[in-house]
């Protein structure tokens, strides 16, 4: 999901159609890092275009270390009463100036506005905009035709970069640390001696010899030569050479034309890549095409900062849940090894009661008696109080005995509560990081409030709730449902589900219950792999390569009296091993 040279060059094609000869109508910087500028388009802007226009676009540009960006948005945003010293510049020279090009040198990740405008004298001038998306280095820089810098929106002094100084009146200049060609321009031998020399994987021999390619790009044009991605670049033999080499210059001559075709690739429901180009090595169940490359980022990033958003929201939960898990832990630890030192409550009772059998022949001070022991046949040694008689030796062990045995009953039922506090907190993390959204939080923390971790507010009463379960629709048409949380598991299994419905869980772990509707049919061989590979994914073996899932008719599952919210038991069961990639089934509307 890298910010590339190619997605550079699919927003600079954009940009050239819609914003170019545009006035810049308004400057405004929201955020210390972040400008938007709002641009009036041309007459031949809009004359050059079948679609309805809008009267102004708004061009976002960051240069946030975390998320730099730049990309055409119909959103606004606030700006401060008190406009920050770069906003103010720029107003007060490029406000209803005119944008007269856009360009992107080579592959670079950079973007270069030359506006024009009118001076305090009135006579026409043209600065520069320049805007480098480099991760961490990323900047917004004005300057003079001349390349000389007036402002920054970060100033970076000698004393942080040794490279190049960042301040006014110092010259712009691109920054070349590294030994990388512009592929744009790449011939073909050049090719060759720059990726084929060095030992490291094809794909990473690309990125690394090329300006302005990904990881992502890199591995597709790979996929499109048939190459090993990471088969050693240096070991390979001329077929692949050559293939990998036509690959590449093809991508290249769909850049240079500018066919671009903007996508995202979902892993599991979430945005996992996105590309300027079409990726090919992705299924296209997969992959979600765009228009343009500014819908494609305005997407991609407002579904990852939501992402975020709910797992930064969710913390307080996760704190309560972990403080709480933690703890548990601790007292289970403790209990278990307790319940060990209880073992030994046996051997007392046996001894008492082979002193009560054979103690007339004890001599009286001794420390020891050998005596057979009936219940085994061999012969034991038990140690004896010299003090005391064989009688109020055997009422002692019998005492040792009766005192261990009342704490092993009282540990024993104590250890099956805080386990099963253990599976039920782990349960509840489990549907944290399943929860998606706000009202999925609203059900969790409700959870917490009933099982006694959180103090309910606002006067005791319950919260409205809205989160609803994942409902998803099989290849062959049924209806699948999948619980987001304990309280909705409890929901599926015994109010929705019927007896001749099919249950699916994964075996042994916190996770889902998986509700699929049969209406009196037989369920399919995929639909059973589909249901399977759902309870798989919302599960804590969501990582793993395969998880084990059993599933049985829902009439074989049965509550626990006093059981904690979505917990069962259930008998003969199937079960089978499942991959969690449930990227195939289809999500209901």
């Amino acid at each position: 999901m890298a910010f590339d040279g190619i997605t550079i060059a699919s927003l600079v094609a954009q940009l050239n159609e819609t914003i170019l000869d545009g006035r810049l109508s308004k400057i405004a910087q929201p955020e210390p890092d972040e400008l938007l500028l709002t641009i009036k388009p041309s007459a031949q802007t809009l004359a050059k275009t079948d679609k309805p226009a809008p009267g102004q676009f708004r061009l976002c540009i960051s240069a946030s270390a975390s998320l730099p960006l730049i990309y055409l948005t119909r959103e606004n945003k606030p700006s401060p009463l008190t406009a920050p010293n770069f906003c103010m510049l720029l107003r007060k020279h490029l406000q209803n100036g005119r944008i007269v090009s856009i360009r992107q040198p080579g592959l670079e990740r950079i973007i270069l506005f030359e506006i024009e405008h009118l001076d305090e004298m009135g006579d026409l001038r043209h600065k520069k905009l320049i805007v480098e998306i480099m991760g961490k280095h990323s900047n917004i820089i004005f300057c003079e035709e001349d390349d000389t810098i007036l402002d920054s929106i970060k100033r970076v002094s000698a004393l942080v970069s040794s490279v190049r100084e960042v301040l006014p009146g110092k010259r712009w200049f691109i920054v070349q640390t590294q030994e990388k060609k512009d592929p744009l321009s790449l011939e073909k031998e050049a090719f060759f001696s720059q990726v084929f020399s060095r030992p490291m994987d094809c794909y990473k021999a690309l990125y690394t010899s090329c300006t302005g390619l990904s990881p992502a790009i890199a591995h597709e044009i790979c996929f499109r030569s048939h190459t090993d991605a990471c088969r050693s670049a240096a070991a390979a033999d001329d077929g692949q050479k050559e293939a990998l080499w036509e690959s590449f210059s093809a991508m290249m001559q769909e850049v240079k034309k500018g066919r671009f075709s903007p996508c995202i690739v979902y892993e599991n429901r979430e945005p996992a890549e996105y590309a300027a180009l079409t990726l090919t090595s992705y299924p296209d169940a997969c992959r979600k095409d765009y228009a343009d490359i500014s819908a494609l980022l305005e997407d991609y990033y407002s579904e990852k900062n939501r992402l975020t958003r709910i797992r930064q929201r969710s913390s307080d939960l996760r704190r309560i849940v972990s403080s709480a898990l933690e703890r548990n832990l601790k007292k289970y630890d403790l209990q278990k090894k307790q319940l060990q030192d209880t073992e030994k409550r046996d051997q007392y009772r046996i001894y008492g009661e082979l002193l009560n059998t054979y103690g007339y022949g004890c001599a009286p001070g001794a420390k020891s008696l050998d005596a057979l022991n009936y219940y085994t046949g061999k012969t034991v040694r038990i140690p004896l109080d010299p003090l005391l008689t064989p009688g109020e030796n055997a009422k002692r062990y019998f005492e040792k005995y009766g005192k261990l045995k009342r704490t092993y009953e009282a540990l024993t039922a104590l250890t099956k509560e805080v386990g099963d506090e253990i599976r039920h907190l782990e349960s509840v993390a489990t549907s944290l990081d399943i929860a998606q959204k706000e009202e999925d939080l609203v059900q969790i923390r409700e959870e917490l409030i009933e099982s006694g971790y959180i103090r309910r507010r606002g006067g005791g009463k319950k919260v409205k709730i809205t989160s609803r379960p994942f409902h998803y629709i099989s290849s062959d048409g049924f209806h699948m449902y999948v619980g987001k949380n304990n309280l909705q598991n409890e929901e599926l299994t015994f109010r929705l589900a019927s007896g001749n419905d099919w249950w699916f869980h994964a075996k042994d772990m916190p996770g889902s219950h998986v509700i699929v509707k049969t209406e009196g049919r037989p369920l399919p061989d995929a639909t059973f792999e589909e249901a399977a590979r759902l309870a798989a994914h919302y599960s804590r073996g969501k990582g793993q390569e395969k998880v084990e899932v059993d599933y049985v008719e829902k009439k074989q599952v049965k509550k626990v009296a006093g059981a904690k919210p979505g917990f069962v038991i259930y008998h003969t069961n199937y079960s089978m091993l499942i991959d969690t990639d449930i990227s195939g089934i289809r999500l209901a509307e």
